[in-house]
């Protein structure tokens, strides 16, 4: 299981699946997938792609990275099927917003041994493989999960691919770690422009309310221009990641309301997020890059500790080496 991949395979042609099978595309690489509609499998041969009438037909094409994109309602449909059908030395990774929830149910499959999960932090609200854009993925940040039984290769062909071919940069966590994070950054966000929504909605004012909409109402509810299943999926899976930061959202909100209510002083409210909006960071260490050798036994902990701070940009699959840069801050 070394070397960088050179073909991979597609699950699902959707914003991010069709996005990665274009851009890779445009790098040279051999794509093949799978899509369950044909329409946007036709259009994904027209670009390029090698189309397959099954998951089985993709796995029996043996790609170095086999890549699975569908909506979170049909990843343990998809993973059985995978699971069934894999072989060689296929590594397989995801682009799920949700790593917990999607790492049980691989490991239920037996495919532990082979699988790396992944995460883009990349997309619109639009759907489909007509809204997929080989530009989506350019610098995205990808969260690459590890646990104590990742296998070193596996991992190093992942990173490898993101930080390659893909353009992308990528921290390093825990399928946990990573739902905490997600939650804060884009889940509970999702929730909150639901909200907002719902709330102009079910105003008296609302014909008035909508009239005089402008960029803080666009800029605050655009991701809740998603579908509301896509929406309800990462969450209701992340429950363990959003149900903490809804309640302490809910107790601040209702803190404010009281204090608006009584007259009192407000002003820490509004000044808690100072340093967040400032952009403030977690100081960098001194020497601005260095190159982390997956080696011995405790390779997965050193890594997890480089890139806390450190961002992977570059992966050398011969040399089992990871080269992580840390911004300033």
């Amino acid at each position: 299981m070394t070397g960088p991949a050179r073909r991979v395979g597609v699950v699902s042609l959707g914003l991010i699946g069709g996005s990665v099978a274009r851009r890779l595309v445009t790098q040279g690489l051999e794509v093949h997938a799978w899509n369950p509609s044909a329409p946007a499998l036709a259009a994904a041969e027209r670009d390029g792609v090698v189309p397959h009438a099954s998951i089985e037909s993709l796995c029996a094409a043996e790609p170095d990275v086999l890549l699975l994109a569908p909506p979170l309602r049909a990843m343990a449909d998809v993973i059985g099927e995978v699971a069934a059908h894999v072989r060689g030395a296929t590594v397989v990774t995801d682009a799920g917003s949700v790593k917990v929830a999607v790492v049980d149910v691989v490991r239920a499959a037996g495919l532990s041994s082979r699988f790396v999960g992944a995460h883009p932090m990349a997309g619109t609200e639009q759907a489909g493989y007509a809204a997929s854009d080989p530009s989506l993925l350019d610098a995205a940040r990808w969260a690459l999960t590890i646990e104590p039984d990742t296998d070193r290769d596996a991992f190093l062909r992942v990173a490898a691919l993101v930080t390659g071919p893909l353009g992308g940069v990528a921290r390093v966590a825990t399928p946990a770690v990573h739902d905490a994070a997600v939650a804060l950054v884009s889940h509970v966000p999702h929730v909150l422009a639901t909200e907002i929504l719902g709330l102009v909605g079910s105003a008296d004012v609302r014909d008035l309310a909508l009239a005089l909409a402008a960029g803080s109402f666009r800029d605050g509810t655009r991701v809740a221009g998603t579908h509301p299943r896509r929406t309800e999926a990462m969450v209701v899976d992340n429950a363990a990641g959003v149900v903490p930061v809804l309640r302490r959202a809910v107790g601040d909100l209702t803190a404010l309301a009281d204090a608006l209510e009584a007259g009192e002083p407000v002003s820490g409210f509004f000044d808690a997020a100072a340093e967040v909006r400032s952009g403030a960071r977690v100081a960098a260490p001194e020497d601005p890059a260095t190159v982390v050798t997956l080696d011995g036994d405790d390779w997965r902990e050193r890594l997890l500790g480089e890139t806390r701070t450190g961002l992977v940009v570059g992966a050398d699959t011969a040399a089992a080496t990871l080269r992580v840069t840390y911004p300033p801050a």
